[in-house]
């Protein structure tokens, strides 16, 4: 399958998680209201950063030593399959003493319960996808990702609108997904022959020694994305976490362009001979990545209020303000997101650290200071901050690493749209 047609590929996948996901959003906060999507944000956000550290990067470093050919499918399959296992019992008890006993919404073990359980199951499919990854089998990949937010829109139609069960309803809907992608991946590809008692000691240690740098690197990424509604848990309101997850919502599907552009660099990097001429196509993905953004964060600043009040409903007119502070961070963060993937499919992870741990520090003290202050907006400000701190920080680190000037990575050039131009030919 050609760059193209793999971009074009993820592209579809993309657009039916974001249609799915949308769908979902709306519905959720036009039903639920803001104070109560800000519980619902603030028991999924450990969930979230758990699935980071308990997925151990062993989607990466399983894409990374298929595609090298350093091991076969099947050990590769058992090693997973035994990592899977203690992983996912190792992140429900960690995750569920998070939630409990940090969170304020953690008192009410039902929802506590709900929030931990899709863990398992969602860590199976991402250490599964990792595979269809390392062979580059990106349709097979893309199904594993758009699938699941299919069947959690229609189980929280159901369940939510239909039933009204309110967040109990939402939380059941969130497990539907995973648990769904999980039978089917479990038979399909075979994954149950996959289980042994006959530990490959020698590839789990190799896979963790690199899959533990990836999930450290994707643990503070991570961080930087959700550690406004962590702070905010402590030092605001539900009502106001309900206003800036929605106003943040909207920004992470402007990411699914680098998203999209950065599954394809991944795959095609771990496979890659040519890693000079590979890090070249990248920062041409890279500006026409920020053009794309940059177009759409003009669009969403100039129609913010009709995009919010329209979705989400007069209540979340508070978020209007959240997604425009937002947007220049967003735009300036794709720089990171879609090099990183190519140095990650390198097996360098660590480099993000160079940028993104003096963000995640300039973030906290932010949050600390302006939370109280701005609430919502105080949050979205700080985002902005480290956003930018990040992505300037990674570019120079990136021009470094790879031997490219930082000028030749930026500089735009016609040839820079030829794949567009290719692609637009397909469907005259």
């Amino acid at each position: 399958m050609s760059f193209l047609k793999d971009t074009l590929s993820v592209g579809i996948s993309k657009v039916l998680m974001i249609a799915f996901g949308l769908a979902t959003t709306i519905l959720i906060a036009r039903t639920l209201g803001p104070e109560k999507n800000g519980i619902i944000a603030s028991l999924l956000v450990y969930p979230s950063l758990f699935m980071t550290i308990g997925s151990l990067g062993i989607r990466q470093s399983t894409a990374y030593f298929l595609g090298k050919n350093i091991y076969t499918e099947t050990q590769i399959k058992t090693a997973v399959s035994q990592i899977w296992f203690l992983s996912s019992v190792i992140s429900l008890i960690t995750c569920f003493c998070l939630i409990y006993f940090i969170s304020s919404s953690g008192d009410n073990l039902i929802l506590v319960f709900l929030a931990i359980l899709p863990i398992p199951f969602s860590l199976f499919n991402t250490y599964n996808s990792g595979i269809f990854l390392g062979k580059n089998e990106i349709g097979i990949f893309n199904k594993i990702n758009w699938i699941p937010t299919l069947i959690i829109l229609l189980v929280t139609i159901v369940l939510v609108w239909w039933f009204s069960f309110d967040i109990v309803g939402y939380m059941i809907a969130l497990i539907g997904g995973p648990v769904f992608m999980f039978v089917v991946l479990l038979f399909k590809n075979k994954f149950i022959k996959a289980f042994s008692f006959q530990f490959e000691w020698q590839i789990v240690k190799k896979m963790l020694s690199l899959g533990l740098i990836y999930a450290f690197a994707l643990l503070i990424i991570n961080l930087n994305y959700q550690l406004d509604i962590i702070i905010m848990d402590k030092l605001s309101t539900p009502y106001e976490i309900g206003i800036y997850s929605k106003g943040a919502a909207i920004t992470q599907y402007l990411w699914q362009i680098p998203m999209m552009l950065s599954t394809i660099v991944f795959a095609r990097g771990v496979t890659s001979k040519d890693t000079y001429g590979f890090s070249l196509k990248v920062s041409q993905l890279l500006r026409i990545s920020v053009l794309a953004i940059g177009l759409g964060s003009v669009f969403l600043f100039l129609f913010s209020d009709w995009v919010i009040v329209g979705m989400f409903g007069e209540k979340f007119k508070g978020s209007i303000s959240v997604l425009n502070l937002l947007l220049p961070g967003v735009l300036l963060l794709t720089i990171f997101k879609v090099m990183n993937m190519d140095l990650a499919g390198r097996g360098k992870p660590w480099i993000s650290l160079k940028a993104m741990i003096p963000a995640l520090l300039v973030n906290i003290i932010l949050n600390i200071f302006w939370i109280p202050n701005f609430g919502a907006n105080g949050a979205a400000l700080a985002s902005t901050v480290s956003y930018s701190m990040a992505a300037l920080l990674f570019l120079y680190f990136y021009s470094k690493e790879v031997c490219i000037p930082i000028k030749t990575i930026i500089s735009y050039k016609i040839s820079d749209f030829a794949p567009i131009f290719q692609l637009l030919k397909k469907f005259k």
